[in-house]
């Protein structure tokens, strides 16, 4: 088992190596610029090279089965989810099968209507009880996967 983050705007990486700790879970922080990790033989910093989905591609192509991805990018966790993965935002929700082609969806609306001009709010600012169902999340998601389901 391991986790990957898709780190440059990830506001749970702290979360992560609690819980990864916890477990003995290696954890890979992919970004494309320098990010401080903390130095621990689990936690391994990632720094792909600048350039368009980068960081994306690297975190796919090693999305399997046991794998657990933390993004908010929709796109990615799609992705991810064909190979296998489970992938959670930084916000706790869990991205499925059944739940990602509205995601998607959703996602490619809201680029048009920015591509034609309209004024579109983003999503919702990070919460404290974000930080909350992410902890809650990434621990069911690593019990299912210790148990096999």
């Amino acid at each position: 088992m391991v986790i990957h983050v898709d780190a440059d705007a990830c506001p749970v990486k702290d979360e992560v190596y609690k819980v990864a700790l916890r477990h003995d879970l290696p954890v890979n922080v992919v970004a494309n610029s320098f990010m401080r990790v903390p130095q621990h033989r689990l936690i391994t910093r990632v720094t792909v090279p600048e350039g368009p989905d980068v960081a994306d591609d690297w975190i796919a192509e090693r999305a399997d089965a046991h794998a657990i991805i933390v993004t908010s990018d929709i796109l990615l966790a799609e992705r991810c989810l064909k190979a296998g993965a489970r992938v959670l935002s930084p916000k706790g929700k869990a991205f499925t099968e059944n739940s990602i082609g509205q995601a998607v969806a959703t996602r490619a609306i809201m680029e048009d209507l920015r591509g034609m001009g309209e004024q579109t709010s983003g999503p919702a600012s990070f919460k404290p009880a974000d930080r909350s169902n992410f902890l809650s999340a990434l621990e069911v998601e690593i019990q299912k996967l210790k148990r096999g389901r």
